[in-house]
């Protein structure tokens, strides 16, 4: 795949393709968290285990991320939701399983309850609970003058805080999703707390399946990226694959 994706701001968004050895199946795309980008360590650990385990991948960074077009200080979960949007339109008819790791978890929820196209939803401690991070996270921050956690290159906007006030919780979207859906979360995570996905988990659909890593961070690092991508690897086969392929596990 080398075609040019934009957003509805005509930004350009910036990705890895991660081609299977049958590049004619579902495709898995794969969104990262606040403040991060497709490069993190985990995340191409997964989409090159996806795409060596039969299934392509599409790594990305939401726009005003990594090397996407866009500024930071518009990035909001709102507009990453089109921005999701944008890259499933690039890809469609495709059948799309998302994985959204963090914010990107909570983008997935939202764009999962009004976007079909969606077939296979994976949150990776998924954000749930967003007016709540923020006043956490962000609370002593000033919006147009602070940063996030910081780092200069992660300036915090009113717009941001805005707008994660605005979702509050993406917990009543959870009913109204029907397709299969994997919560991953790790025991040890102190950025997005494992009460998040119990939360949404505790109201989500019966194809809905929460499973925790003892021990795991925020970003599966260390000896947890191996545990994360297998599970994510069985819990698609067995979702996607096990009619058409062999067992790949």
């Amino acid at each position: 795949m080398n075609k040019v994706i934009l957003n509805q701001h005509g930004e350009r968004l910036d990705y890895t393709y991660h081609v299977a050895a049958r590049d004619n199946g579902p495709l898995v795309i794969i969104g990262h968290g606040v403040t991060g980008n497709k490069d993190r360590p985990f995340v191409v650990a997964l989409a090159q285990g996806l795409a060596s385990a039969g299934l392509s991948a599409l790594r990305f960074s939401f726009s005003g991320n990594g090397e996407s077009g866009g500024r930071f200080q518009d990035s909001t979960i709102s507009k990453e939701v089109e921005d999701l949007g944008a890259v499933i339109d690039a890809v469609a008819p495709r059948p799309v399983a998302y994985v959204g790791h963090s914010m990107g978890g909570a983008v997935g929820v939202i764009r999962a309850s009004q976007d079909q196209r969606i077939r296979w939803l994976i949150s990776l401690a998924g954000m749930v609970h967003t007016a709540e991070f923020a006043r956490r996270e962000f609370g002593t921050v000033t919006p147009g003058s602070g940063f996030m956690w910081d780092e200069p290159a992660c300036p915090l906007s009113q717009d941001y805080m805005n707008d994660m006030a605005k979702i509050k919780s993406v917990v009543s979207l959870a009913p109204g999703i029907q397709v299969p859906w994997l919560l991953v979360h790790g025991a040890a995570d102190d950025v997005v707390p494992i009460q998040d996905s119990k939360d949404i988990f505790a109201v989500a659909n019966r194809h809905t399946e929460l499973f925790e890593i003892p021990g795991a961070n925020h970003v599966f690092s260390g000896d947890y990226t191996t545990p994360m991508v297998q599970k994510v690897i069985a819990w698609l086969h067995s979702h996607v694959l096990a009619s058409t392929h062999p067992p790949l596990m």
